[in-house]
């Protein structure tokens, strides 16, 4: 990837006025168009959305994109569309225990509300405001009740394919979990047993980082640091670790770029969180026992995913779906071009990148603040941080932490402007060129090339909102935008 060095948040004012426009207008058409009965919208075909029956990941997207717009516009009407679904439509997602989504679903739209009002963007109303809470709460004891035990206290939030199965995608759905210990819930469970939400939410983030992602220490012949692994295979019996896995990307052993997404979204605004907390305050695991352990761990992963990003993505920040999806080869040296959405070979994947330049510009803003952890990270990164000194490490940190942040601009500038936004009037899309199941076959491919392209889905037209609202606010010096300000 190509970084532009000097590139500030800005420089995208212009750009951010246009992503406001066509999201207005898309979320209105598919308000419109859309009966609550089909189900949660999932991705378009020919410019519509559809339903796809796999879990109803997405709903929460859908009403969440309302939000956003009233968050970067103060349209009331959104404001109100976003809430009165909230309240009518996703209740369901509450209690709903077969799925790793909560984060998803219940944090983008009940956790969005109650946001403004800590920021003061509704007014504050304690009766609407316990509603949300209680929500929030009870969603994160039911995710965290989801639990697979390993041995040494340790284990992971499975997905939805069974008790067996780790799907790095999850890092993001911790933010339930978390959300609910900043609002002092936890789960009861047998004997009235007392389970602590941020300790299960820690035991699977380092179960995570653990088993799904890499950091060139030879653990398989395709130990590349940063890559990640969709999923982790586990013997639930034993608790012992069996496989990677796979359900969307190409292989076991290369990467899907949006579980990599994930995984560098993830971990950032979870260190952001951690930054929160005392060290009285935390409860921790057994390999992570201390706070600064974890944040260690959490920004270890982090930069290892965000060097893995910058190293395995065209030019202007737009990641193709699978760094090892066969037709690449055909591509030539495709790192150093703009990605092609309309090549004959590969479908790109911009919904992978929406996610991914978040999590740059978070771990970027982090580092650049500087922190207990600046050391050890200019260790990593190649700086001699026992014979530098603190200040040097320091530097360091924050000059990789300017590295990050200005490719998670540049990755934002690319996706708010032409061929990714989508200015067909009739569109009910806001991001062009993304990809749900490429192994299923269940995106649509206009030509008979067979390859997806030009259309939307709910979580990449959601996470553009989110990076744009996040984008905003750094260029305005606004309240900067975290999922825990409840």
């Amino acid at each position: 990837m190509k970084i532009d060095e000097r590139i500030t948040a800005a420089d995208l004012k212009k750009a951010l006025d246009d992503v406001f426009e066509v999201a207005s207008r898309s979320t209105l058409n598919l308000r419109q168009a859309w009966a609550p009965e089909r189900g949660a919208p999932v991705f378009t075909v020919r410019g519509e959305y559809t339903a796809r029956g796999w879990t109803e990941w997405t709903q929460g997207f859908q009403f969440g994109n309302a939000l956003y717009l009233f968050d970067a516009t103060g349209d009331e009407d959104m404001l109100e569309y976003g809430r009165n679904a909230t309240v009518r439509h996703m209740y369901p997602h509450l209690t709903h225990t077969g799925v790793h989504d909560h984060g998803f679903n219940n944090v983008s739209t009940y956790g969005n509300l109650l946001r403004f009002m800590r920021e003061g963007r509704i007014p504050v109303n304690e009766w609407e405001a316990e509603f949300y809470r209680l929500a929030l709460k009870v969603s994160g004891a039911v995710q965290a009740a989801r639990f697979t035990k390993l041995p040494g206290g340790s284990g992971y939030v499975p997905s939805f394919n069974g008790a067996h199965s780790l799907f790095a995608d999850t890092i993001r759905s911790m933010r339930s979990l978390s959300v609910g210990h900043r609002l002092k819930a936890h789960l009861n469970g047998e004997q009235d047993e007392r389970v602590s939400l941020l300790s299960r939410a820690i035991a699977h983030a380092e179960t995570t980082a653990r088993y799904n992602v890499y950091f060139g220490e030879g653990r398989d012949s395709y130990d590349v640091r940063g890559r990640v692994a969709h999923e982790s295979l586990f013997n639930v019996e034993s608790g012992s670790y069996r496989a990677p896995s796979t359900q969307q990307g190409y292989s076991p052993f290369t990467t899907w770029t949006r579980g990599h997404s994930w995984v560098l979204c993830g971990y950032p605004e979870q260190l952001e969180y951690l930054e929160t907390l005392s060290e009285a305050e935390y409860e921790g695991t057994e390999t992570l026992p201390t706070l600064e352990a974890a944040r260690r761990r959490f920004l270890e992963v982090a930069c290892a995913a965000a060097d893995f990003y910058l190293e395995n993505t065209a030019e202007d920040g737009v990641p193709y779906w699978d760094t090892g999806a066969p037709g690449l080869a055909r591509l030539g040296d495709w790192r150093s071009r703009p990605a092609d959405p309309y090549n004959h070979h590969e479908p790109v994947d911009s919904s992978a990148a929406a996610i991914s330049a978040q999590g740059l510009i978070r771990l970027g803003r982090y580092l650049k603040r500087g922190g207990p952890e600046s050391e050890h990270i200019s260790r990593q990164t190649g700086a001699d941080g026992d014979s530098a000194g603190t200040d040097d490490a320091a530097r360091t940190a924050a000059s990789l932490g300017d590295r990050y942040l200005a490719a998670g601009l540049t990755v934002a500038r690319t996706l708010f402007a032409d061929p990714y936004l989508a200015r067909d009037q009739n569109h009910q899309g806001i991001l062009l060129h993304s990809v749900y199941h490429r192994p299923n076959g269940w995106d649509h491919a206009p030509d008979a090339d067979g390859v997806p392209r030009g259309e939307a889905c709910m979580w990449g037209d959601y996470h553009l909102l989110e990076l744009a609202v996040l984008v905003q606010r750094l260029s305005t010096e606004g309240h900067y935008l975290v999922f825990f300000n409840v």
